[in-house]
């Protein structure tokens, strides 16, 4: 404590002396500096800054509670994180070719987009899907589509990630089915379905069902994974999109984490022990442009997640209360100016999260602001993950900016505002009442508005729109999707309800229907039998709609 004393003093001496020399003739840039999500940055920092008697308690060791350094003792020197790119557009037959370009470029697991009428349920066929069929993502509407999209991957081998959410348990149920079709087993499967409605509500809106039977589907997924599919990653709850709606770094771990919470209290309440499904949640964070803060915003939450394990859920394994997370770089942070630009963004937030410790990546190409990316700028976004992989050096050693004064306060301070926000929505009734309320989208609007108002008077640079910026032609070769998609979708789906035995899939929506409206019976198995029979996903949406109702959504200003 006297050493503190002395370097405190020091410090103070410091300022007066030094800085003030310099400072009175060549003022700083600004008065105040602060992080992307507003928190103050000082000159320096110093050891008198950092408590530490509470080293132990609040950093520790890799691999040890409360986990701040990492989920594995050796990190990157036992092997990397997963390599992904997400990836997926048109039908099944083209995402299927980009899939093997990308592992015959090195990429180690898949990562799937879907597009939008099959993130919300609807067959191409269907007229609420006229203009969306392939567009952001592959059209996925029956077995046959998912078989196509996998053929020649060998499902034992890759560890696929599904991004997909409203009707996650109809695409998990297709994994399974083509997995059991190439002759591997459930308990071989590996992957992840993002599986994360609350998320949906707060910021993307690809939401169908209202939040009691979501959440019910969910549930009914982590008790079926845990018997028959335990490789699997039920959820990934994710905070990327809440980022991506204009949410600070703060924001983006609390309310993340607030989110795992009600699903953890959901799964509890429906009679599941909490070491019986923790250890196969993850999450999904986002990686923006603010380096430092980003690496102190994964060590927080690793943080965050082990004490509410521990001590408010009671968690026993040390695997439950492990916060084990991807990372996608900021798609919100890329321009349509300057694209290239794009590639040095990208960079910087591979580098933030494999700094934070993430456990798989996507790296975003750089003309995303204008299109689905093409080949070469995939291969680029590849390159950059294995560019710091191998030659950067970071990956030699567990949380290298470990014991940085900076890094350190930083992540403190991320801890306990993020802290205070799930105390606040703990306080509500939880997350599902808070997003009920509003409160939750209207923090996220106020922060994204201060942003705006920031780039707007010139406060906050973006290179290239709002600073630096050149006259350019429009933008060449970007890729463009058929517009026939959808008549090529609506013909296959024609085909296969000509070849199917369609009694015996009228009795298995039948039971779906049901065995919904009951409390007591898991619905994975009913879904698995119909998908199998090559019952469309609209067909079992449609079902589950007749029963449960759709979400509307409440405006919040």
């Amino acid at each position: 404590m006297e050493e503190f004393k002395k370097i405190k003093k020091a410090h103070d001496q410091w300022e007066e002396t030094t800085v003030k020399k310099v400072t009175s003739r060549f003022p700083e840039r600004k008065e105040t500096f602060v992080t992307g999500s507003d928190i103050p940055v000082e000159r320096a920092y110093y050891p008198a800054s950092f408590d530490e008697e509470k080293w132990n308690e609040e950093i520790g060791f890799p691999g040890e509670y409360p986990f701040t350094r990492g989920v594995q003792p050796t990190m990157y020197r036992g092997r990397f994180w997963t390599m992904r790119q997400y990836a997926g557009f048109g039908t099944a037959e083209e995402s299927n070719k980009r899939y093997k370009y990308l592992l015959e470029q090195g990429q180690t697991g898949l990562s799937v987009a879907f597009d939008l009428p099959t993130q919300i349920g609807y067959d191409s066929d269907d007229n609420m899907s006229i203009g969306e069929v392939g567009k952001v993502g592959v059209a996925i509407d029956t077995l046959k589509d998912m078989e196509i999209l996998f053929d020649g991957i060998p499902l034992d081998k890759v560890s696929t990630s599904m991004t997909i959410n409203a009707p996650a348990s109809v695409l998990l149920a297709m994994y399974i089915a083509v997995g059991e079709k190439q002759g591997v087993s459930r308990d071989q499967l590996r992957g992840t379905i993002q599986n994360d409605i609350l998320k949906e509500y707060i910021a993307r809106g690809t939401y169908i069902f209202p939040p009691e039977p979501s959440m019910r589907l969910i549930t009914d997924i982590f008790e079926f994974c845990s018997q028959e599919v335990p490789k699997w990653n039920t959820i990934s709850i994710s905070g990327y999109h809440i980022r991506e709606a204009g949410s600070t770094a703060v924001q983006e771990v609390a309310f993340t984490i607030a989110d795992g919470m009600e699903y953890v209290n959901a799964a509890v309440k429906a009679g599941l022990d909490v070491d019986q499904f923790a250890d196969r949640l993850s999450f999904f964070f986002n990686a923006h442009n603010d380096l430092l803060e980003e690496v102190a915003k994964y060590r927080a939450a690793r943080r965050i997640w082990a004490v509410i394990m521990k001590e408010r859920f009671k968690a026993r394994s040390s695997k439950s209360q492990m916060l084990r997370f991807h990372t996608q770089t900021g798609g919100s942070t890329l321009t349509a100016q300057q694209p290239d630009n794009n590639i040095v963004r990208v960079a910087i937030q591979t580098l933030a999260a494999v700094l934070g410790g993430t456990q798989s990546l996507h790296t975003n190409s750089k003309d995303e602001a204008l299109a689905l990316p093409t080949e070469d700028s995939v291969r680029i976004a590849l390159r950059t993950q294995q560019i710091v992989a191998h030659e950067s050096g970071v990956a030699n050693t567990v949380d290298p900016l470990a014991g940085s004064y900076y890094v350190e306060e930083l992540t403190n301070k991320i801890y306990h505002e993020a802290m205070a926000y799930i105390e606040k929505i703990q306080e509500m009734g939880g997350m599902v009442k808070a997003i009920e309320k509003g409160y939750v989208q209207k923090e996220i609007q106020d922060a994204a508005y201060r942003y705006q108002k920031d780039v707007e008077k010139g406060e906050r640079i973006v290179v290239g729109v709002n600073k630096f910026a050149v006259k350019e032609e429009a933008p060449k070769d970007l890729l463009k999707m058929d517009p026939t998609l959808r008549e090529i979708q609506i013909k296959k789906l024609a085909h296969i309800k000509q070849e199917r035995d369609n009694e015996a899939v009228r009795r298995s929506l039948q039971n779906l229907e049901e065995a919904a409206k009951r409390s007591d019976v898991n619905l994975m198995p009913l879904i698995i039998e119909a998908v199998k029979g090559y019952a469309s996903l609209g067909e079992i949406c449609n079902v589950l709609r007749d029963v449960y109702g759709e979400y509307r959504e409440s405006i919040v200003l």
